[in-house]
């Protein structure tokens, strides 16, 4: 990889969930060869990218080392645990080994900030939070770092708000009728749609660096009430009943989810990557899933 805006030829992807099978699919689009991991290849969907199995209890197969042998870029998406990455302690000798790596990426999360009561974050930020979900993609991206230093290769990480898309938004939750309408006055967070996302990760492949860290966001911090209450004009929902995001009958995550208030700042990530978003607020990520059938097809 070169910084004149040439894409990696081959591409691993470590985890092809939502936003890393999103990027698979348009990377093929491009032009790339991709490979990527999942804990059952059996269940995934039929949508032809090449899967390779990979979860805890179960070594690498061949087929998945010589992935990692021939990708010049590989892109860790799985969620972390006490120890770290789960799927880098399994292929690490793997990506040590391999003279094609090139560059390696990490899809991180904000959760690594602290409360800021409402105020704003960057890619200059402190990471402070201090609880179980930061402390582990804290780990998780030092031991990414680490292997890319320890090989001399470009790295970046990737600090995502939430993620949504077609598929999987507030239209989909009210259609299908688990919907949370949790209200705490005065919150408000950041979201990326995943189409964004993958755009971000492949201007990111285009201009590779040392030691990145970008934090792509859209440009309206918002309530998430609001949000909730777009999505039932669009497709004509009656609103679920409010409930307080301190409510003892909330559960836990939620609560702490919700207890976190801070604006993301991309101005530096946009910069850096030459990059915007097409989808700048909820309204017109949701108008586009409203447009491609989300909330109509599913029973109401």
């Amino acid at each position: 990889m070169t910084t004149t805006g040439t894409l990696p030829r081959r591409v691993l992807i470590l985890g092809l969930g939502h936003a890393g099978r999103t990027l698979a699919l348009r990377l093929e689009s491009l032009g790339v060869a991709v490979e990527g991991s999942v804990r059952d290849p059996a269940v995934a969907p039929d949508d032809g990218l090449v899967r390779h199995r990979l979860h805890a209890g179960h070594a690498p197969d061949a087929a998945l080392l010589a992935a990692v042998a021939r990708a010049d870029a590989v892109l860790g998406s799985v969620p972390p645990d006490v120890d770290g990455d789960p799927a880098l302690r399994l292929l690490a000798p793997a990506l040590q080994a391999s003279s094609a790596l090139r560059w390696v990426g990490y899809l991180s999360s904000t959760a690594v900030y602290g409360d800021r009561d409402g105020g704003w974050i960057d890619e200059h930020s402190r990471a402070d939070a201090t609880g179980t979900t930061a402390t582990q993609r804290l780990l998780a991206e030092a031991q990414w770092r680490a292997l890319a230093h320890g090989r001399g290769i470009d790295s970046a990480v990737f600090r995502l708000p939430g993620l949504y898309g077609r598929g999987r938004n507030a239209l989909v939750r009210l259609a299908r009728g688990n919907a949370r309408h949790i209200v705490r006055p005065g919150l408000v967070f950041n979201r990326l749609h995943v189409e964004d996302l993958a755009e971000a990760l492949i201007a990111a492949m285009r201009r590779p660096s040392r030691d990145a860290l970008y934090l792509p966001a859209d440009d309206e911090p918002a309530p998430p009430q609001d949000v909730l209450a777009c999505a039932a004009r669009l497709g004509g929902f009656t609103m679920p009943p409010a409930q307080a995001w301190d409510d003892p009958a909330l559960d836990p995550a939620l609560r702490r989810f919700h207890a976190s208030n801070k604006r993301i700042d991309s101005r530096g990530t946009r910069e850096a990557l030459q990059w915007q978003p097409r989808f700048r607020t909820y309204r017109e990520g949701l108008a586009d899933a409203w447009a491609a059938g989300d909330g109509i097809a599913l029973p109401r």
